[in-house]
């Protein structure tokens, strides 16, 4: 039964993340005109549908919640040329930016935060060094 266990969570996949957020609606409203999202149930909580996962929204009444100083998550688009054009349309919509776009051995990147206060990268591995120790990982 261990062995049967142990096979059977290797294969688990991402099944959501959950934020919380003061204002649901806004958040939720970044998700589906930023990421592409589709919101299917609205409320207190959101929850949003996002290709192979969800998003769960969760309402609180208090201050923005406090993330640690490297918590971000991520979305990766197939080109440079993309994530110029991402940066554009979030600094036009008034998405506040936490760095511009710049590059690193991994390919290029940007930061900035949803309304809710979470940091989003979004990165090409496009123009990644490919000598770098990171290509063996992807």
């Amino acid at each position: 039964m261990r062995d049967l266990f142990m096979n059977t969570h290797k294969q688990a996949k991402l099944n959501h993340l959950s934020f919380p957020t003061t204002n649901v609606a806004e958040t939720a409203a970044f998700f589906e005109k930023y990421l592409g999202c589709e919101i299917v149930a609205a409320g207190e909580s959101c929850l949003l549908k996002r290709n192979d996962f969800d998003i769960v929204l969760d309402h609180v009444a208090e201050d923005v919640p406090a993330w640690p100083k490297n918590f971000h998550f991520g979305v990766e688009v197939d080109s440079l040329d993309e994530v110029h054009a991402l940066y554009t349309e979030f600094l036009e919509g008034g998405v506040s930016m936490e760095t511009e776009v710049f590059n690193n051995s991994r390919g290029s990147r940007f930061f900035c935060r949803t309304p809710g206060g979470v940091l989003l990268e979004v990165n090409t591995r496009a123009d990644m060094q490919k000598q770098d120790q990171w290509q063996k990982l992807f």
